[in-house]
């Protein structure tokens, strides 16, 4: 992720994470988040985001509770009426506090990494490829992948991407891209 201030946004994410963080780095079940300089501000919604995880209504409105006392504020990205809340980290990227979901229940803290895409269903084919994971939804309009950890998942979004992304996908050490253009750091 990129951050004008990755200590900052770094200590932010292990706080409400609650795991252990390693100077720019925050290690979660699965799942590490990398942040790394970047100069410009946030000015564009992300096109990949998290989906924290909650267990009980409770839990999901104690996330939120904390994640406002650490400097998130709530996002109005055009969700309308949900039962997940909306929010961003202190630099402006978007996250859910997802209500209680049975498939989440085993994945720790977040949920899901959630990815921006024109075709749902082309995405999760390439990514399981990428990945290994198995295409566990197919709809017209989303496509989840299941394995340890985070869920990936592709929820339909009528505008192609045209900026680099702020936030990308890490499965090696080479930078790539997957067919919509989304940058990732592959096995080459």
């Amino acid at each position: 992720m990129d951050s004008v201030d990755p200590l900052a946004l770094a200590r932010f994410w292990a706080d409400l994470l609650t795991v252990p963080r390693d100077g720019t780095r925050v290690h979660a079940p699965e799942l590490t988040l990398t942040f790394l300089p970047e100069d410009e501000p946030k000015t564009v919604k992300n096109r990949i985001h998290l989906d924290l995880a909650s267990q009980s209504a409770g839990e999901q409105d104690e996330t939120v509770s904390h994640a406002l006392s650490l400097g998130a504020s709530h996002a109005d990205i055009g969700q309308g009426r949900t039962p997940w809340v909306v929010l961003r980290d202190p630099q402006g990227n978007e996250f859910c506090v997802l209500e209680p979901r049975p498939e989440y229940t085993a994945t720790g803290p977040v949920a899901a990494i959630v990815v921006d895409a024109l075709s749902p269903a082309s995405q999760a084919a390439a990514w399981s490829a990428i990945t290994g994971r198995r295409v566990a939804r197919v709809t017209a309009d989303f496509a989840s992948l299941e394995g340890v950890g985070p869920w990936l998942e592709f929820v339909r979004v009528g505008e192609p991407k045209v900026f680099r992304n702020r936030v990308r996908l890490a499965v090696g050490g080479v930078l790539s891209a997957d067919p919509e253009g989304n940058e990732f750091y592959g096995d080459g």
